[in-house]
């Protein structure tokens, strides 16, 4: 392989010299790989792989043999999954084919109405794009960093806990995005920012619409006060489906009060069709499992020990009344407090999903209200695939507890109708606790980035205000 290698090198370095001296062309048509030839293709395009992109590019004008090779998408999706973070195939052609044009999205099928992508001239675009701040305000903590980074470099407070409930919005959030980029060590006018909104005002009314008006509006004029350059402000629900791989299903974010169940249809949340709103979140199952660790004598320092147990120790059973007869004993060492041993703690916690009235939440269950939204869905007749809303694609850090998506597909099978529940299926968290930053991420990695879903401040100024609901 080395002395493939080394030919090969003198003929890229050969046709580089031709081109410099203006007699390329010539040489290029005269140039030949020899015995080379003889090789399989796979072979040579390892070799090609080897090289590197800028060295494989100018393999195109050594032979007819390597110009096919060198324009091959397997070698440029290689070269994309070495060069820059977390680009499977499948996300790369997700990305590029279904949002590289913006928002509104392409109808599917992607790739009957998108022509044949060339990841040759994607990389060399990826290569140009900037790169961008990413602001995942989540309703329990704000997660942050670069979209060219593996993943978020920093975490703080959220938007809703900066000054007081009296505060204007627009005082919080100018507040919020200045710490922000502070701790980012960047200046605002550097990079443009994707900031990821949490789901509020779940209603269709005008009030609702007025009020998620105002929110984003106060976002758009904190962050080009500050002078960025341009500004991508997307749900979460929205985000967290992206980072799935998909456009449309439904949404389940288990938030830090809340968990909001939000249909969504080519990339839009059907506020029309409705927005389930459980009152349960983080904050309730970690106060449950603190409940029980006390009727334990189970001691504790802090709400942080307690959380750190449920996210290291319980999980969601599968049939709840036979796990209770199981011993499901198990240990973690807390830093800094020793060794806790929880046991059927571990899945009673996960259970008042489905069971709120055990933690004394008079509401219905997380598997009810999703399949309330399915039933929504399914009387909604909409152009397109008329399975989109059996995609379950769960977000948030408690919806990260093992078997919960196990749970959830057996729960629903047995609530909806076949012909609602057949072929529904619960996606876990895709990137964990982080997923709609992730989603964000495949926004600001995008070839086509920021043009087609930014705004600029000049734009702001200049749209209708209702084309800014989301």
């Amino acid at each position: 392989m080395s002395m493939v290698l080394r030919r090969v090198w003198e003929l890229v370095s050969s046709t580089s010299r031709g081109n410099v001296d203006g007699s390329g062309a010539e040489a290029c048509s005269r140039s030949d790989l020899g015995e080379l030839e003889q090789l399989p293709g796979d072979i040579l395009l390892q070799i090609l792989r080897e090289l590197g992109p800028k060295d494989a590019a100018k393999m195109s004008c050594v032979c007819k043999a390597l110009r096919c090779l060198v324009f091959d998408n397997r070698l440029w999706v290689h070269f994309l999954q070495t060069h820059h973070p977390d680009p499977s195939s499948d996300s790369l052609f997700f990305a590029e084919a279904t949002l590289s044009y913006g928002y509104p999205l392409p109808l599917p099928p992607f790739h009957a109405r998108t022509p044949q992508l060339s990841f040759k001239h994607i990389y060399g675009q990826r290569a140009r794009v900037p790169g961008s701040v990413i602001i995942d305000g989540g309703s329990g903590y704000c997660k942050f960093g670069w979209s060219k980074y593996a993943c978020p470099s920093g975490r703080s407070a959220t938007f809703l806990e900066f000054g007081n409930i009296e505060s204007p919005m627009y005082t919080r959030l100018r507040h919020f995005f200045a710490t922000i980029y502070n701790r980012m060590q960047v200046k605002p006018n550097t990079q443009p920012v994707i900031v990821s909104v949490p789901i509020c005002h779940y209603d269709d009314t005008e009030s609702a619409k007025a009020s998620r008006r105002q929110l984003k509006e106060a976002i758009y004029s904190a962050l080009f006060d500050m002078n960025v350059p341009a500004v991508c402000a997307v749900n979460q629900a929205t985000l967290a489906l992206f980072a799935a791989k998909r456009t449309s299903g439904i949404a389940v974010n288990i938030g830090f009060q809340v968990t909001s169940v939000v249909p969504i249809f080519n990339g839009k949340v059907m506020r029309s069709v409705g927005v389930e709103v459980v009152g349960l979140g983080a904050l309730k199952l970690t106060g449950f499992l603190r409940e029980k660790m006390q009727l334990n004598n189970l001691n504790f320092q802090s709400l942080y020990t307690v959380r750190t147990l449920k996210e290291k120790l319980c999980y969601v059973a599968l049939d709840y009344e036979a796990e209770l007869s199981k011993d499901t004993q198990a240990s973690f060492e807390a830093v800094g407090e020793g060794r806790f041993t929880l046991s059927k703690e571990r899945f009673q916690t996960g259970e008042i999903l489905f069971q709120p009235h055990l933690a004394g939440v008079q509401a219905m269950g997380l598997h009810q209200a999703i399949a309330l939204c399915m039933e929504h869905c399914h009387s909604v007749e909409l152009a397109g695939d008329s399975d989109w809303y059996k995609t379950v694609v769960l977000s948030g850090g408690s919806a990260c507890l093992p078997g919960l998506a196990e749970r959830l597909e057996k729960e629903l099978k047995a609530l909806l109708p076949p012909y609602i529940s057949n072929g529904t299926r619960v996606i876990p968290p895709p990137y964990g606790a982080d997923t709609p930053w992730f989603g964000a991420k495949i926004i600001g990695n995008l070839s086509t980035f920021p043009g087609p879903w930014c705004v600029t401040k000049k734009q702001f100024r200049q749209k209708p205000r209702l084309n800014l609901i989301w």
